[in-house]
């Protein structure tokens, strides 16, 4: 018999898109807030990535489900740093790397974004931005990633906004390379030119 009620656990499931992880189908707890970016949404940003995405450096701010920092993985991205406060979203991030014999390509980091940002000292090709909307964290955590030097030359930058929010304050050096709206989503790749 089927359990009900709140002692059953719902779980979602996150589907890996393209590389060599292609189809694999990794089981999450939803939480309030968390939002993985849609299939659509992935494999329009990893046809846009697909000429960096080889050998890069992620960094996978807000991480959530983790479905961009594994998508990048998957993709042939050398390694990625997930950040979230969410430590049981981490841990189910940590199982999802040992369950594709991973966990030496990532480290997951329980922490808020601006705290991982100010501990950090190394640049990263590729940033995954894609915070709980509405709760103004985008300007602060932009700027962050620029004063610290976050991203290298030539490195990239997407951003998740809902489309009603104002446009970002994005930082002088930051270039807009791609733009796209999928519903209410607003997505972006930005390249850091300075």
């Amino acid at each position: 018999m089927a359990r009900t009620g709140k002692s059953a656990v719902k779980r979602s499931t996150l589907r890996i898109i393209g590389g060599q992880w292609r189809g694999r189908k990794l089981a999450f707890t939803p939480a309030e807030g968390l939002r993985p970016t849609t299939d659509r949404v992935r494999e329009t940003l990893f046809n846009w990535l697909a000429p960096m995405i080889h050998d890069a450096r992620c960094l996978d701010l807000f991480a959530g489900s983790g479905a961009l920092g594994l998508e990048a993985l998957s993709r042939g991205a050398r390694y990625c740093d997930f950040v979230d406060t969410s430590s049981a979203a981490l841990l189910q991030i940590e199982h999802h790397l040992r369950t594709l014999q991973a966990d030496q390509l990532a480290h997951c980091h329980p922490m808020p974004a601006s705290v991982f940002l100010q501990a950090a000292h190394e640049a990263y090709d590729i940033v995954f931005l894609d915070p709980p909307f509405g709760r103004n964290l985008v300007d602060p955590v932009c700027a962050a990633l620029d004063s610290g030097q976050m991203v290298a030359k030539g490195g990239l930058i997407y951003l998740e906004t809902a489309l009603r929010d104002p446009a970002p304050a994005l930082p002088s050096t930051w270039r807009g390379h791609r733009e796209k709206v999928a519903g209410e989503v607003c997505y972006r790749l930005l390249e850091q030119a300075g």
